[in-house]
Order: structure tokens, then C-alpha cells, then sequence
């Protein structure tokens, strides 16, 4: 009698029973490590342009802004960064792109997610200043700010907070792990 070749129904059911569970492990931790890495790609996006901000106004000598932009071409004002920023040479330093002033970098709005990340300022700061000393103000003068981005289900396991100092010092958190000052 010839032995037929392939795979009996009994292993055939292990071998699915362990790869459900392996996909049951798996898939919750890619959607963490997803999700997580993209909000600090957003939040490291602007904290790169702010400290780009920072260094050409040490190197220019005069102030360069860092503003809430919608069409990447002035200042459009709104307290929601994931619209999109600019960074521009403001030497009078009225947050606002006047005539000669050039812009230096364009930042669109955040995509690929159905429901958008919220990317807010605390006191609805639309802009950020830095001064030819690298010290940051804001339109309204400057008290540390913090700018919080949390993605649509307001986890706080994802939540990102990127803080502003009057001195220009910028730094990232996770509330998950400093919930207090996040």
C-alpha cells in the first residue's frame, strides 16, 4: 500500500491554533510600536525645526519664527500644530511674514491617519520666536509652554509633549512616564 503525502486534519489544527495565537501577541504590539513611533517622528519633527529656528537666529543675529501655517506661506494662526508650521526670518520679530521676509521651511500638515493627531500649544501659542540670543518669546511675551500631541483615542501611553523654556531650551516627553509635567 502506498503512503499518501500532505498533512493530517489534527496537525493541520496545531499548526493554526499556534499561529492565532502568535498573531494575537503579535498584532497588538505592532500597533503599540506603530503608533508610538510614529508620534515621536511628529513631535522629533518639530522640535528639529524649532532648534533649526534657534540656531539661524544665533547665525543670522536676528529673530526667526516658528508659526502655525495652513498654506505654508504665512503665519495662519490657530493654537493646532499638526496643520502645518513654518520657520521664516522675522527680524522684527512681530511673528508675522513681512514683505522680504523669506521663508526657510515648509512643514504640511500631518497625513496618513483617518482621525488626526490633535498637536496643541498650552495658553494658544501660535508661534514661537527665537531672538538673535537664542531666547524663545511668543507673541503674548513667554512663559515655558508645552505643546501636546495625542493621537485620536487620547491614550496616554502614546501622548508625546515637546516644552518650550524662555531660555530656548526644548525638551520631549511621553506621559506615560512623567504624567505631572505631560
Amino acid at each position: 500500500m502506498k503512503r499518501q503525502k500532505g498533512f493530517t486534519l489534527a496537525e493541520l489544527m496545531v499548526v493554526s491554533a499556534i499561529v492565532a495565537i502568535l498573531l494575537g501577541i503579535a498584532i497588538p504590539s505592532y500597533k503599540y510600536i506603530s503608533t508610538s513611533y510614529r508620534m515621536s517622528a511628529e513631535v522629533n519633527g518639530l522640535l528639529g525645526d524649532l532648534q533649526y529656528a534657534r540656531g539661524e537666529a544665533l547665525k543670522e543675529g536676528n529673530g526667526v519664527t516658528a508659526c502655525v501655517s495652513t498654506n505654508g506661506l504665512a503665519c495662519t494662526g490657530g493654537s493646532n500644530w499638526n496643520l502645518g508650521w513654518i520657520v521664516f526670518s522675522d527680524p522684527n520679530s512681530n511673528a508675522v511674514v513681512d514683505l522680504g521676509e523669506r521663508v526657510l521651511k515648509v512643514q504640511g500638515a500631518f497625513t496618513g491617519v483617518v482621525t488626526p493627531d490633535v498637536f496643541s500649544a498650552s495658553g494658544g501659542v501660535t508661534s514661537v520666536t527665537f531672538n538673535r540670543e537664542g531666547f524663545a518669546t511668543t507673541v503674548n511675551g513667554f512663559v515655558s509652554t508645552t505643546l501636546t500631541l495625542t493621537e485620536p483615542t487620547n491614550n496616554n501611553q502614546y501622548t508625546r509633549c515637546l516644552q518650550i523654556t524662555a531660555v530656548g531650551m526644548m525638551t520631549t516627553l511621553t506621559r506615560t512616564f512623567n504624567p505631572v509635567t505631560c
